[in-house]
């Protein structure tokens, strides 16, 4: 029997109110007859817990009654200040609260954890968005972090890749998602749930109307299911190419790692010079070709040949620019 876990247990129905022992028992990753033993164990020793049966009952403390037995191990204090690092937290327009949540937390620590956790909070930085490219203005957000947590409406003008470019949407924001720097809503319309990047968002208005978020709506999952469906749409096509050792070497420097492991799983050798011929997935004809140029005289493309005489006509564009034809 854990010490420890008899107290996650007991955080446990402090901070959710009523869960069912098999909610308990996902949570704490145990069997839920160890649950009910932990629960009984808790009761024995004068925690007011009681249950409630039926359909929507579970268990829970007497109401007013809290724990102060919330003391942090040495590896909790480090990973807290890694919650609402500082870049994200401006963005959210949460910088001053975290800021001062931190302080909080340092004044509660003991002097030791205190030492500690100032120790880790001075020696990581996260610098969210990628190379190459200019942070995002996302001048709406905060508002969206207002509707996340308050259920309300969102009124947006967004402007979007396809035609019509610019369309008006109502929003029941679920989530806010950082990916590499880009901020994204998840939100659910009259069409579903869908995903808009945030910097795309040229006009919003939170309205009046309350929504209901799903209860078993996960935005973590929901976010993996998104991506997995966004490379399986990415990719409409295959080329086949041939690469020199040197452009076998920049590839991760300049196409996505799905490409990489393509050429990495379907390599063969053509001549002994190592050069090597592969099969990549592209997107269409003009992001391949934009893509591949990048390798230079590094790359040659076998086919098909729409992309051989795209990569051709550029070429030849090029040659005549410099004078050379």
């Amino acid at each position: 029997m854990s010490a420890s876990r008899l107290l996650s247990v007991l955080l446990l129905l402090q901070s959710r109110g009523r869960m069912s022992a098999q909610g308990i028992a996902d949570e704490l990753g145990v069997s839920v007859r160890t649950t009910y033993r932990d629960l009984a164990r808790l009761q024995a020793t004068g925690v007011p817990i009681y249950a409630e049966p039926g359909r929507g009952g579970g268990y829970q403390l007497i109401d007013g009654y809290r724990t102060r037995l919330t003391g942090m191990s040495e590896g909790e204090a480090r990973a807290l200040f890694f919650a609402g690092l500082p870049g994200p937290a401006a963005d959210l327009g949460l910088a001053a609260e975290v800021s001062a949540a931190r302080l909080k937390l340092l004044a509660a620590l003991p002097t030791g954890l205190r030492e500690e956790a100032a120790r880790v909070a001075a020696v990581f930085h996260l610098d969210a968005p990628g190379w190459y490219r200019e942070p995002e203005r996302t001048p709406h957000l905060p508002l969206f972090v207002d509707a996340v947590l308050t259920r309300r409406a969102v009124d947006v003008r967004y402007r979007r890749w396809r035609a019509p470019q610019e369309v008006n949407r109502r929003l029941h924001p679920y989530g806010l998602v950082l990916k590499s720097g880009t901020w994204y809503v998840v939100a659910a319309t009259d069409k579903g749930i869908a995903t808009y990047r945030v910097a795309q968002v040229l006009d919003a208005v939170r309205g009046d109307e309350l929504f209901d978020r799903p209860e078993d709506f996960d935005l973590g999952a929901y976010w993996a299911s998104y991506l997995d469906d966004f490379r399986a749409r990415r990719y409409s096509g295959t080329a086949t190419v041939r690469l020199s050792p040197r452009g076998r070497r920049r590839l991760p420097d300049n196409v996505p790692p799905e490409v990489v492991r393509a050429v990495d799983s379907t390599a063969t050798a053509v001549g002994d010079d190592g050069w090597v011929e592969a099969v990549i997935p592209i997107e269409g004809t003009e992001h391949a070709c934009g893509e591949l140029l990048r390798l230079g005289g590094d790359v040659e493309v076998v086919a098909p040949a729409e992309l051989r005489r795209a990569m051709s006509a550029t070429v030849e564009t090029l040659a005549l620019a410099y004078g050379l034809r």
